[in-house]
């Protein structure tokens, strides 16, 4: 069936929905029985600063553009076309709107800061043009304004419990948005091929590994190989050398893959232990989200006041080395390089390293969440800003400030046999697995065994573990006003 010419047509801008199916905007624009047309844009506004940061490979460009290659494939197999623009949406989404003839604008809702600051200007925009934006709820399964303790929850548990709750009172929240009638709304407008991304100023060299998968038929393979190891979740997920996580978080943060089809998984599984802990992450990541949409300040400050006092070490050289996996702590450096050569760090390990930075190295945590933001191909702002402050402790519901992971007990009992250091340290393979996670501790005789001579083929630690715990323990204590623990 082709759709009548003599119809409105609505525009659905995508952002962070990369796909066809369970879309909310999608959805309403169909229901509003006009013609449909889909629109995505280059944002000159995010693009311009990593490629002034010399992030010409950037993984997650590359990540879209192969989605978008794959949702302009199913367009044009229906007759249609994906319209593409490169440039700021305040400009583009008014100037195609017009050109189309749409007098409705469609978009899923994303609730950071600068996105809302972009959409208030796109609506003006398209206002002045006498042409409507409607924003809806999708990207999470219960918004950020919905849930309130008498004020927004600052605290995991509760919020967890509030979260299950409204989801058991709300089952429809969980149903996948009806996007089919897609085959025979789709506008038959013309539209030209997908820019190559060189036209975009990057290289088409870098994409994330071929195991994460692209576009929604990649979010589709992991799901559905991740949903027999849901139960097993809760013990493997803590161990990088295992296949234990669902690797799917590249594709929630570009909606390749709906939050609903990952928390339906979780949900059906939700008696297991593993099937709980997952659901628990997923709720972690809801969690985040309000917590920007509520306390937007957290984006360059402590969410406990307090913690703004802290004192941080100003040291380029330290920074520099935990940046490129040269501390001379092997687990800590096997992320760094894993992250460096993948753009991936098992969640994990992301705990250590940031611990690492902040409570080891004594250095300020925003410099960590602004280099992972530059270089996780699943970079989500609530997600990352949350995690960092929770390992610095100067988040809501973080880890007492006194906790501090030890880098060496964490790498004996989550990669005990090496097989995730030697992946990435090939420098240390040669080492006994009792060797391998403090190389300094070894006996000289294993090390000329093994070819590393530490301060040459493999750094001494750059800090001694200890002697930083005890500075980082008197470090919070004065800027809290507590007494150090013993």
């Amino acid at each position: 069936m082709n759709p009548d010419p003599s119809k409105r047509l609505a525009l659905v801008w995508l952002r962070r929905d990369l796909r066809l199916h369970d879309s909310a905007a999608l959805h309403q624009a169909l229901r509003s029985g006009a013609r449909v047309a889909l629109l995505f844009v280059f944002d000159a506004d995010i693009l311009q600063p990593l490629l002034d940061a010399g992030a010409h490979a950037d993984r997650r460009v590359a990540f879209i553009h192969a989605s978008l290659a794959e949702l302009d494939a199913r367009l044009r197999a229906l007759g249609g076309a994906l319209h593409v623009a490169h440039g700021r949406p305040r400009d583009c989404v008014p100037e195609l709107a017009a050109r189309l003839g749409a007098d409705t604008v469609w978009a899923n809702r994303d609730y950071e800061p600068q996105a809302l600051r972009r959409d208030a200007e796109v609506d003006a925009a398209l206002a002045a043009r006498r042409i409507a934006l409607h924003t809806v709820d999708d990207h999470v399964v219960v918004p950020p304004q919905t849930l309130r303790g008498g004020r927004p929850y600052a605290v995991y548990t509760p919020y967890r419990k509030a979260w299950m709750a409204h989801v058991e009172a709300h089952a429809q929240l969980l149903q996948p948005f009806d996007c089919a009638a897609l085959d025979h709304a789709l506008a038959r407008l013309p539209a030209p091929p997908l820019p190559e991304l060189a036209a975009l100023g990057f290289s088409a060299q870098a994409r994330p590994p071929d195991a994460l998968g692209q576009g929604s038929s990649g979010a589709r393979a992991l799901l559905e190989a991740f949903v027999p190891r849901i139960a097993a979740y809760a013990q493997a997920r803590d161990f990088p050398g295992r296949r234990g996580t669902s690797y799917l978080s590249v594709h929630l943060r570009f909606g390749t893959l709906s939050v609903r089809d990952a928390v339906r998984a979780a949900w059906a599984q939700r008696a297991s232990e593993g099937g709980a802990a997952w659901l628990g992450e997923l709720i972690w990541r809801e969690f985040y989200a309000q917590i920007l949409f509520h306390h937007p300040q957290v984006v360059d400050q402590a969410f406990k006041p307090a913690y703004d006092r802290l004192r941080w070490v100003d040291a380029p050289e330290r920074f520099a080395a935990w940046c490129a996996g040269r501390t001379g702590y092997p687990l800590v450096d096997a992320a760094m390089r894993q992250l460096d050569a993948t753009g991936y760090m098992h969640n994990r390990l992301r705990m250590v390293v940031a611990s690492f930075l902040c409570k080891d190295l004594e250095l300020d945590w925003r410099l960590g969440e602004r280099h992972f933001a530059l270089k996780l191909n699943d970079f989500e702002l609530a997600s990352n800003n949350g995690g960092w402050q929770w390992a610095a402790s100067t988040g809501c519901d973080a880890q007492p400030w006194f906790r501090i992971f030890n880098p060496v007990a964490q790498s004996r009992k989550f990669d005990a046999d090496g097989r995730f250091i030697r992946r990435y340290l090939p420098e240390l393979a040669g080492l006994s697995d009792a060797a391998l996670h403090a190389p300094w501790l070894a006996a000289p005789d294993e090390l000329e065994r093994a070819g590393v001579r530490l301060g040459v083929d493999y750094p001494l630690p750059l800090v001694d573990h200890a002697q930083q715990r005890e500075l980082t323990l008197r470090r919070y204590a004065e800027a809290v006003g507590a007494s150090t623990p013993a």
